[in-house]
């Protein structure tokens, strides 16, 4: 039986801190940012710098074609763009489907055993020549004016990654629905962030970087998308967020599908949590405090949940706690409805909360057990 003086301490403690996880941080973040009104440039460009697109692929013959004919469609001048096509230990017909196409500006590099992403990350910057290096996947399309959205922000010098955005076609499901409403919050705070100084991260499908910045990534990293970003904001440089640079996947957030994103993407901050223990010390990393808010206090949140009912129990004997123990009772009930009747929409938001919450123990799982292939998964749409 808990200290009811330690119960209460323990249930208010973890409720202001998922208060604020969840609910809280995005408005300080708007209201900071609004407060700073730092510029985020995005005019016209008058000297547009060479741009190489590095895209990853593994045995992707199904779709490599649709993708390269993306990239050659965008608006970019066609003499400051060429696409590299990095093939890991590809056994299909991915590279030889790349060099069909005969095109000065499109070219493959074939790595011979099958490395993962990182390294293949690493090949291909190392091989690009143009001065802003922009990634994405395979899976997902660009709008045709996504790169110079993109590219348009390095005309200020400060600025060394922008993101774009990623629209994700919907979900039938409560738990899809929900997840979907937590991307949109993703991107809101991420948007927020920049216009205060940087966002914590990039979305790896619609991203772009200074090719004089990069370092390579150890090649067991599971979120490069954070890594390299924050690598290049700990040399003093920007990361913004551009909602205007659209991607578009036809994958959608259905559990099925989500649940090897999500447990591998949280394996990779548990990863990146223990790798880079220095990213948290406030004189070596200016962001160190939405590192802690927008990444680190989500790892946390399940344990937090755990001590919030825990405590809730100990103390229901008096009436408030007793009122609340029966709120939190009902929102997880709430959210099995949602996990066991996909279609009952109204209870999305409760059934993705758990689902997510899960999948961050799931996560830590992953990464505990060390359970890594040596390329990544890349989910057919």
């Amino acid at each position: 039986m808990l200290n009811p003086a330690l119960a209460t301490t323990m249930f208010w403690l973890s409720l202001a801190c998922l208060a604020f996880t969840f609910a809280g941080y995005l408005p300080l973040m708007a209201v900071a940012a609004r407060l700073r009104r730092r510029s985020n440039w995005s005019g016209s460009i008058s000297l547009q710098p060479s741009v190489s697109v590095v895209i990853c692929a593994h045995n992707e013959a199904d779709r490599i074609a649709r993708r390269v004919g993306n990239l050659l469609a965008s608006d970019w001048p066609p003499d400051r763009l060429d696409i590299l096509i990095v093939s890991d230990g590809s056994t299909d017909a991915t590279a030889e489907i790349v060099r069909q196409f005969q095109n000065p500006r499109v070219s493959v590099l074939e790595l011979p055993q099958r490395r993962g992403k990182p390294a293949a990350l690493n090949a291909g910057v190392a091989a690009a020549t143009g001065d802003i290096v922009v990634l994405g996947d395979t899976r997902q399309e660009f709008a045709p004016d996504a790169i110079a959205k993109l590219v348009r922000h390095f005309a200020d010098p400060a600025v060394g990654a922008v993101s774009g955005a990623l629209f994700i076609q919907g979900a039938d499901s409560a738990v899809g629905g929900g997840v979907d409403a937590y991307w949109r919050m993703e991107k809101a705070i991420r948007a927020a962030e920049a216009r205060w100084d940087s966002c914590i991260g990039c979305t790896g499908a619609v991203y772009a970087i200074r090719r004089a910045l990069f370092r390579p990534i150890p090649e067991d990293t599971l979120i490069d998308d954070v890594v390299i970003p924050m690598q290049i904001a700990l040399r003093g440089h920007r990361v913004l967020f551009d909602p205007e640079a659209r991607a578009f996947d036809p994958q959608t957030l259905e559990p099925e599908r989500e649940r090897i994103r999500k447990r591998r993407t949280l394996a990779g901050n548990f990863q990146m949590l223990f790798r880079y223990p220095g990213w948290l010390l406030p004189w070596r990393n200016r962001l160190w405090w939405q590192l802690i808010a927008h990444k680190y206090l989500r790892l946390a949140a399940p344990f937090l949940l755990a001590l919030l009912f825990a405590s809730n129990a100990a103390l229901r004997d008096e009436p408030l706690y007793r009122a609340l123990f029966i709120g939190q009772c009902g929102f997880y009930l709430a959210a099995l409805l949602g996990l066991a009747l996909p279609r009952l929409r109204l209870v999305s938001l409760p059934a993705a909360f758990v689902f997510l919450n899960w999948m961050t123990l799931a996560g830590l799982w992953h990464y505990l057990r060390g359970t890594r292939q040596p390329g990544w998964q890349a989910a057919k749409s």
